[in-house]
């Protein structure tokens, strides 16, 4: 079936180009469209290009935008560009990749210390002044320039993790460092963004750590007590359950009594409330996704498609607000993206060759630093109100960052496996 997608992507691009030249819109739109979906679906039958599926995806995403701006932005009378319906989409996309981590992961620190440290402060320095400088050279205006910062200074993301398997590096070092980055995030991020983009756009530092616990450590926090309950035993259960159990009544509490409670839902104590609302949200969800999980074990294997998913989705809602940004500034912001991404596998690996780390570990540093949580920068943006401009780079940073990621983990691959070969020839001679 693949194979037939793959042999109709030629036609319906000719077709596209005999619309396009033949000026009839409707045919030139729905065939181009049809034709990178086609590419999509069908490139997976390629052993060689399956790897770039979900990038071809992300591509067809920003063709549609581009193309059918309003289409995307409305569905009847929902606004797809709603707070609400964004955090809920992020949440589910960090809990899909909080599926694919474990308690563990956290404590790596004790066997990669140094490659931690390093591969943490290259993270949260190299990136966000990169990114300042670059927002600055090319005079963005303000809030794009802000959205640049915002990619820099997010943690790193699963794909950091992947693109690390690929290429033979360090998969203990590369996990930590996003688990510890990730958990970093609350304060960093905030921090970060109020020094290099605090003239920009106005941050609000305690509001923006809020909405990071809320985006990112609370469904963490959700696929970790699945964790726990799967891999932990009995007596974690019973703890698991008992906390489950406070949190319903905590929920209900609030649900029935609200309206008695007299705090401002500004005010420190109304965030507080809030957050505790999440957090007890967190143990019912881990506690009915495992429920889930024991009925159907695979599950956990799906999971990581449904925050593709809702990636695609962010890419798709912020290239249809910002098209007239992008039409305008795309090709400056994806020549930005590659510099960006370059600088960051260029300085966070020679940095950690400086510091004494060996290739495989100094290559995993690369990618960490490399390669952002684009997922969370958009729910960063939707949160903020603005997709259509801080939200912009990371549309077009993260297609970038799966190709650029792809291509040198594979290129890393090839030079790894060159390297075995030869240590092993000097031993056996």
């Amino acid at each position: 079936m693949r194979k037939f997608f793959l042999w109709a992507c030629p036609v319906l691009f000719i077709l596209a180009a005999i619309g396009w030249y033949s000026q009839m819109d409707s045919i030139w739109k729905i065939s181009l469209i049809t034709a990178f979906s086609s590419l999509a679906i069908g490139i997976g039958h390629s052993k060689l290009l399956s790897g770039y599926q979900y990038t071809f995806w992300i591509i067809t995403a920003v063709c549609a935008g581009l193309i059918y701006p309003q289409t995307f932005l409305h569905i009847g009378s929902i606004d797809l560009r709603n707070k609400w319906l964004i955090l809920i989409i992020i949440q589910l996309v960090m809990f899909g990749m909080g599926t694919q981590m474990s308690i563990e992961d956290f404590t790596g620190i004790r066997k990669s210390g140094k490659g931690v440290i390093i591969g943490l402060l290259g993270h949260f320095t190299i990136m966000p002044i990169t990114g300042f400088i670059l927002a600055k050279t090319f005079h963005f205006e303000p809030e794009i320039a802000a959205g640049i910062i915002l990619i820099g200074s997010c943690s790193s993301g699963l794909a950091s993790n992947v693109m690390t398997y690929i290429a033979k590096g360090n998969l203990v070092l590369s996990v930590t460092v996003t688990a510890i980055s990730t958990l970093a995030a609350p304060v960093m991020t905030p921090f970060l963004m109020k020094i290099f983009a605090g003239t920009m756009v106005e941050v609000q530092f305690f509001n923006m750590m809020m909405e990071i616990i809320k985006i990112v450590l609370v469904p963490l926090a959700a696929a970790m007590i699945h964790d726990i309950l799967k891999n932990y035993g009995e007596t974690a259960r019973k703890r698991i359950d008992f906390l489950t159990i406070l949190s319903a009544i905590w929920l209900i509490t609030l649900f029935f009594f609200s309206n008695s409670l007299s705090y401002e839902t500004d005010s420190t104590v109304g965030h507080l409330i809030e957050i505790s609302c999440f957090i007890a949200g967190a143990f019912l969800v881990g506690k009915a996704y495992h429920l889930v999980y024991k009925a159907y074990p695979k599950i956990d294997s799906l999971m990581p498609y449904f925050s593709m998913f809702g990636i695609i989705y962010f890419t798709l809602v912020t290239t249809a607000a910002g098209r007239d940004n992008l039409i305008q500034i795309g090709f400056i912001l994806f020549l930005v993206a590659i510099l960006h991404n370059s600088a960051g596998y260029f300085f966070g690996y020679y940095l950690s060759r400086i510091c004494g780390l060996d290739k495989s570990s100094s290559r995993t540093i690369a990618f960490e630093v490399g390669l952002q949580n684009g997922g969370m920068a958009s729910g960063l943006a939707g949160s903020m109100g603005k997709l259509a401009t801080v939200g912009l780079a990371s549309a077009v940073f993260s297609p970038w960052m799966n190709v650029s990621g792809s291509l040198l983990a594979n290129y890393w691959r090839k030079k790894a496996k060159v390297e075995e070969t030869t240590q092993t020839s000097l031993v056996n001679s």
